[in-house]
C-alpha cells in the first residue's frame, strides 16, 4: 500500500510535500483550479495583465482562479467559480461554460490539475480589475491579432503565460476537447 507524501512544511496557501525520493508543492484547501478562456461576440480573446510576486515581473495571463479556496466557497462548483472569477478579473460574466481540458500546470513542481474552460455568451457586468489587494488590467484582443500582440507586450517587457497559447489552441480545435468536469459530469453547461 501506498503511503501519502510528508509534509516538509507549510504556509498558509501552500504545502512542500515529499514522496520518495521526489518533493513537490500542493495547493491547501483548493479542489480545483479554473483557467479561463474566454472570447466576446465580437472575436476578442479577453486577457488580464498583473503582476505577479514570484517572478517579479508583470504577466498577461488567461483569467483564473481556485474552487474552494475560501470557508464560504467550499460548496462552489468549478463552473460556478469559473464565471465568479471571470467577473471579478474582467467584469464579463458568461452564459457558456465548456471544460475543454483537464491538466497538470507543472507536472514536476507540483500536484496542481488545471481546468481549461471555454467561456462564450459574455455580457459585461462590471469593471473586472480583481478583488482586494489585486491590480488587474483587462486587456479585449482581437483573435487574428492575438500573437502578435503578445509577441508586443512580451516586447514591452511582459512575461506572457503559456496557457494563453494552449487555451486559443483548444477553442480552436474542437477535436481536442476530451475533458468532464472532473467528478464524471458532462463538459458543456449553461452557466448559472
Amino acid at each position: 500500500m501506498s503511503r501519502g507524501p510528508a509534509t516538509i512544511g507549510a504556509g498558509r496557501f501552500l504545502r512542500l510535500v515529499r514522496r520518495g525520493a521526489w518533493e513537490y508543492v500542493e495547493r491547501i484547501g483548493v479542489r480545483d483550479v479554473a483557467v479561463l478562456v474566454p472570447i466576446t461576440d465580437r472575436g476578442e480573446i479577453v486577457l488580464v495583465e498583473q503582476f505577479r510576486i514570484p517572478v517579479q515581473a508583470r504577466m498577461v495571463e488567461l483569467p483564473a482562479g481556485l474552487v474552494g479556496d475560501e470557508p464560504h466557497l467550499a460548496e462552489e462548483g468549478l463552473l460556478e467559480a469559473a464565471n465568479r472569477e471571470l467577473e471579478e478579473e474582467t467584469g464579463y460574466r458568461a452564459a457558456n461554460l465548456e471544460v475543454l481540458v483537464q491538466a497538470p500546470s507543472s507536472g514536476g513542481m507540483t500536484s496542481e490539475v488545471v481546468s481549461f474552460v471555454s467561456a462564450t455568451g459574455l455580457e459585461r457586468v462590471g469593471e473586472g480589475g480583481g478583488v482586494d489587494g489585486e491590480d488587474i488590467v483587462v486587456h479585449r484582443v482581437p483573435l487574428g491579432r492575438a500573437s502578435a500582440w503578445l509577441w508586443e507586450r512580451q516586447a514591452d517587457g511582459c512575461l506572457i503565460d503559456p496557457k494563453i497559447f494552449a487555451g486559443l489552441y483548444l477553442v480552436h480545435m474542437p477535436c481536442a476537447r476530451f475533458a468532464t468536469d472532473g467528478h464524471g459530469e458532462a463538459n458543456r453547461a449553461t452557466a448559472p
